[in-house]
């Protein structure tokens, strides 16, 4: 016969505390670290288990924090959210990851779904950061943002996206490249990301020749958007703001006969473990993914546990050199 579950109250008695120690000391909460091994210790002899249901009704909370992720194809977020996940299930939580493919109003549907299921809190990596409804969102329940900055956050962890993108263009540029493509995950309708406005500016600051044009973060779809920028009027460079959309340039160019760096440059922005990979390695921007889910983890939990107080974290990037930019100063 299956045994019967363990209850808070048999704890309670083996350790010779109240119930309600016990439950802090399993939550880790008010109680010395020797009280939290004692209970913990005698839940673990007794077979005890927390009832998610029955902790739930008693907190109001579900322990459940939505992660809604721009797209999934991209293989940094895939990574982002690995880590986040790992990080909220050391801190007794869990994720419920959503894709929002790339898309806007699925971004919009997505968070308002996670809400009605009561998450606990959200953590977003926003696709269109000035879209209204995040403002009434972040209203009813805590909302950390990844990447761009959202109004009425609980926390963000903001990338340095002026510093990411001028690291990016003064390499190349110091290089010797003036007219370089630019292959950006964005929409034609959220043109305002800091990232895609910033790196027009600075592409005029040091007169440069950008061409930008729209690539997803799909493997055929960067491949075909890279296939087409490369196919007329080449340029001498191709900058990606992501790693993903780079892995397609190094296919196009394959397609075409192209040799990197011989024949065309490329440069990603998020320093995905792959690159390093790559024949050349990829030259990117590093903005440290490690540090961004400690940052995240760390707001999120904050936040889902009352505290009000809002918090920013600001990401800065480093240039990471590797072999796929020619030199062409001394051609």
């Amino acid at each position: 016969m299956a045994r019967k579950r363990a209850t808070i109250r048999e704890v309670a008695q083996a350790t010779g505390l109240s119930p309600a120690a016990v439950s802090y000391a399993l939550r880790g909460l008010q109680v010395s670290e020797e009280t939290m091994e004692r209970v913990r210790a005698a839940a673990a002899e007794l077979g005890y288990e927390a009832d998610p249901i029955a902790r739930a009704l008693a907190s109001g909370r579900t322990g459940m924090i939505g992660l809604l992720c721009g797209s999934l194809e991209d293989l940094w977020q895939q990574s982002l959210a690995v880590g986040i996940s790992r990080g909220l299930r050391e801190k007794d939580r869990y994720a419920l990851i959503l894709d929002a493919v790339g898309d806007p109003a699925r971004e919009q549907a997505l968070a308002q779904q996670l809400r009605d299921q009561r998450v606990d809190g959200m953590i977003v990596q926003p696709i269109d950061p000035a879209a209204p409804f995040w403002a009434q969102l972040c209203e009813s329940l805590p909302v950390v943002a990844i990447g761009d900055s959202l109004a009425g956050t609980a926390g963000e962890v903001i990338f340095d996206n002026r510093r990411g993108v001028t690291l990016a263009l003064e390499h190349l540029r110091a290089l010797g490249h003036r007219r370089i493509g630019v292959l950006t995950s964005t929409r034609a309708s959220t043109p305002d990301r800091p990232a895609d406005v910033h790196v027009t500016a600075e592409g005029e600051r040091l007169g440069l020749d950008l061409r930008v044009a729209t690539a997803q973060h799909g493997l055929a779809a960067a491949t075909q958007a890279a296939h087409d920028l490369l196919a007329e009027d080449r340029p001498s460079a191709v900058f990606c703001f992501a790693d993903s959309i780079a892995y397609g340039v190094y296919a196009a160019a394959g397609e075409l006969g192209l040799s990197i760096p011989g024949d065309i440059s490329v440069m990603g922005y998020d320093a995905h473990p792959m690159s390093g990979l790559l024949t050349p390695g990829l030259s990117t921007v590093d903005w440290n993914i490690d540090g961004i889910v400690r940052a995240a983890v760390r707001l999120m939990a904050a936040a889902a546990d009352g505290g009000a107080r809002r918090r920013r974290v600001v990401q800065q990037p480093t240039l990471r050199q590797r072999s796929s930019v020619a030199d062409l100063t001394g051609l």
